[in-house]
């Protein structure tokens, strides 16, 4: 007769969920370009993913101060990845829109992280991928806001 082992505590499993989810993160860097920090590439994401989101609106997104945010948009800006454009409504108010230049390398950053997992899952069995699939869905419900 086969006993499975007790599932762990929530403590342990936040753990090794933790290290996991760092380690998995860190080698998923690795697949960015070399000179954009990872402060901009999130915040260029997130502008490519919402265009027109405001700089208070993204500071708040990726919990920083507007004015840390308004570095990293200064050096998006400069490297041509993201325009502001001033509202027509309000001038205090400048929306942010990905570059066509950003939206490729977003999108090219994304192809080579796919790439690379899509490589890792494919040394897996069906069975092990249909538990990363369960858990990435338990991963997103973690990730939600409460």
């Amino acid at each position: 007769m086969v006993t499975s082992a007790p599932p762990p505590s929530p403590a342990a499993l936040a753990s090794a969920l933790r290290t996991s989810v760092l380690r998995l993160g860190r080698r998923l860097r690795r697949h960015a370009p070399g000179d954009l920090t990872p402060a901009q590439l999130s915040a260029l994401s997130v502008v490519r993913r919402e265009p027109g989101v405001t700089l208070s609106g993204l500071a708040e997104y990726e919990r920083v101060q507007p004015p840390t945010m308004t570095r990293i948009v200064e050096a998006l800006v400069v490297r041509g990845l993201v325009e502001r454009t001033v509202c027509a409504d309000d001038r205090r108010v400048a929306r942010l829109h990905p570059t066509p230049a950003g939206r490729d390398l977003v999108d090219a950053v994304r192809r080579r992280r796919d790439a690379y997992l899509a490589t890792r899952l494919a040394a897996l069995t069906d069975d092990e991928r249909a538990v990363l699939a369960r858990a990435a869905e338990l991963l997103d419900r973690l990730g939600e806001e409460s």
